[in-house]
Order: C-alpha cells, then structure tokens, then sequence
C-alpha cells in the first residue's frame, strides 16, 4: 500500500471507537471546585503570557465508556490543574455531535468536540471549527506529523485500526476459517455467521472501501467493492444499524464475525466475549478521534488548555490503558498494554477524506436500492 503523510482528508478513518452505544445524547455538568487561589484558572502560553481561563468549558463527545473515562476521571483531573472551570459533557454519536455544532453555528452551545476523522472533515468543510497552533496547544509538538489534521482544524488526541473481529470459540467449534483477509468475509464458509453495518456506518463503509482496495480499487473506484458487499449482503439476515446491534449479535452467538475497531474488539473482550481481532493483510484505515474548536465559541481559551491537557501523558496513557485506544503521542506505556495494541504501521491505508464526503450519499442511495434487498435471501 502506498504510505503518505496522514492529514484527516488522507489519514486514519471514519467511525468507530467505542463510537457507538450512544444513540442518544445526555449532558452532564461536573461540580466545580471551591473559590480557586487568583492564579489557578490561569495559563500559560510557549510564549510565557499569562492566559486566563474562563469560568466554564463544554465538552461534547462519545458516551459509553468514552463519556465515563471523561467524567469520572479526566474531568476531575482538569479541575485538580483548573478548580474555576465548570465542565459539562455532551455525548453522542460523531455524526449528532456535528449536526448539533452545525446547527448553533450562529449561537454556539458547545465548545470543544472529539469526534471522529470523517465527520471532523466534514465539520471543516462546513466552516465549523477554528484553527489551533502549538502556540495556543503546546502539547500540538508531541503529535506526529503523520497524524496531522488538515488546516490545522483539530488535533488528533487517540486512534484505533479498522480490521475484523471473530469469536474464536465458535469458529472452532463450527470449523469456520479464522479471517486473514478482507476477501474472506465473501467465502461461502462464513454464510449464516457474520454481521456488519451498512455504508451509513463507518463500519460497514471502511469495510466497501477496503474491499475495494483488497480487489485492485479504492474509494475513487469503488465497483469492486459494491460487489464483494454484494455477496456479503447474501450471507446475512439483514444489515445491523449500529455497532450495539453488531454487539448484541456476537453476544447471542448468532454472528461469529463482524468488522469494526480494535479498540472496540479489545473492549468486549475484557467483558468477556472471546473475540479476536485481525488487521488484515491488505493493511486497513485507522479511526482518529479529534479534538476540534468550534468557531466563535464561548470557551476558546478553556478549550485549549483542555485539548492540551488530553495531550499530556497522563491522559494518553488512560486513553490507552482504560479504553485501548493507540495513544497520538509517544508515550511510554506498560509493556502488556503497549504489546496488546500493537498492529503493523506500514499497512495503514490512507483515505482520502475529500473522495468519501463528496460520494458518500450517492454510495448509500446505490447500497439501498442494490444491496440491502439481497439480504435475507
């Protein structure tokens, strides 16, 4: 595969995470801290200027273990360095999370987003979020350059591979094949026991892409891809809606295998469900998580130093020790953790983020009217 700088038009991935689960939003609002000292709702700048905070932050991003890793921990965390800055989290899915920003574009209600790369792409071409600089989020220095965000309209504060996921105990006990490519989701073995989202879904439209990738195409010519989708839609009762139907089916064992993140894999495996996961050997995208400024918000400067704060170590670390999701820094982490989240780099497919936002509903009108009726067959 062709490696090249990774920007959000051409890095990592569209949705997952432990994106979904959070059909609906909630918002939350932490209990601020005591009167703070005159200097700790301060900060400063590489520059040395002393920057005042304001008095509140809101924060919209993830629910399910997202949003608890937030409330629980990091925001108490902030408040520790910022006691006079009242946070309030906002969870939902990427997708709502944008619409609603869209949405207050005139009256911004939210401050600061973490969503993820694809529908972060799509908010800046809306004209939705400002432009940051290690000058306003030190911490910007310790990215990669490989995991640079176009126009500087966010950074990118974790990320998890795409790949496939198997339920090792029942592909042993049905003698099914244990997935090493992406093509072998078409094998006739695999009939009865897979379940996928549709290309609403990053999940399901990753996986289009990649098939496309895997058969000599890509995300500008994606025929190929619509006709490995066209065989797997055969395979299957009907196409899961969101990534708690993927979880429900591999649960109730109905479904042996499924396509979705490594960070969400690894999540239902400490739960319990004996799940795999393989990055295939055609490589696959990656699912950034970004945290973004809304323009013309109220909280810029409580933002930054929050975005900055998901830089430092410490969160890094509990981003990948609490919710395996690959840290965007360098972080030194445990040797069991670090081992468990290690996929190969050099297979990274990049995207190209412009292609998918311009064709993507044009792919969901085709994959509505030629591929979901040929479920339940």
């Amino acid at each position: 595969m062709k490696k090249k700088a990774l920007s959000v038009l051409s890095i990592f991935a569209l949705t997952g995470s432990l994106l979904a689960g959070c059909g609906s939003s909630t918002t939350q609002t932490s209990t601020p801290a005591p009167t703070p000292a005159p200097a700790a709702g301060s900060t400063t700048e590489s520059s040395g200027t002393q920057v005042q905070l304001e008095d509140a932050l809101v924060v919209a991003g993830n629910g399910a273990t997202v949003e608890k890793l937030m409330k629980d921990e990091v925001f108490k965390k902030f408040n520790e360095k910022y006691p006079n800055v009242k946070l309030t989290y906002v969870s939902g899915v990427s997708t709502e999370i944008v619409a609603k920003v869209k949405a207050q574009k005139n009256s911004p209600q939210i401050d600061l987003t973490i969503v993820e790369g694809g529908e972060q792409e799509k908010g800046r071409q809306e004209g939705l979020w400002e432009s940051v600089s290690a000058a306003d989020i030190p911490n910007m220095k310790n990215v990669p350059d490989d995991l640079k965000v176009t126009e500087d309209s966010g950074v990118v504060v974790n990320f998890t591979p795409m790949g496939i996921s198997y339920n090792s105990e029942l592909v042993k006990e049905k003698g099914l094949p244990v997935p090493q490519s992406w093509n072998d989701l078409t094998k006739p073995e695999v009939k009865g026991n897979i379940t996928m989202t549709d290309v609403a879904s990053n999940f399901g439209r990753s996986t289009m892409i990649m098939l496309a990738y895997s058969n000599g195409g890509s995300e500008r010519v994606i025929e190929s891809g619509f006709e490995k989708m066209a065989t797997i839609a055969g395979y299957m009762p009907t196409f899961a809606k969101s990534a708690a139907q993927l979880q429900q089916n591999l649960q109730s064992k109905t479904a042996a295998y499924t396509t979705w993140t490594m960070a969400r894999s690894l999540t239902q495996k400490e739960a319990g469900l004996p799940l795999e996961f393989v990055f295939p050997s055609e490589g696959g995208n990656i699912v950034p998580n970004v945290a973004t400024l809304v323009k013309d918000a109220k909280h810029p400067q409580a933002a930054k130093a929050f975005v900055d704060f998901l830089l430092t170590d410490e969160v890094q670390t509990m981003y990948a020790t609490k919710l395996y999701y690959n840290p965007a820094t360098s972080v030194k982490l445990p040797d069991d953790v670090a081992k468990t989240l290690e996929f190969d780099r050099s297979k990274v497919v990049n995207f190209d983020y412009d292609v998918i936002s311009k064709e993507t509903s044009a792919w969901l009108d085709r994959f509505n009217k030629e591929i979901a009726p040929k479920t339940g067959k």
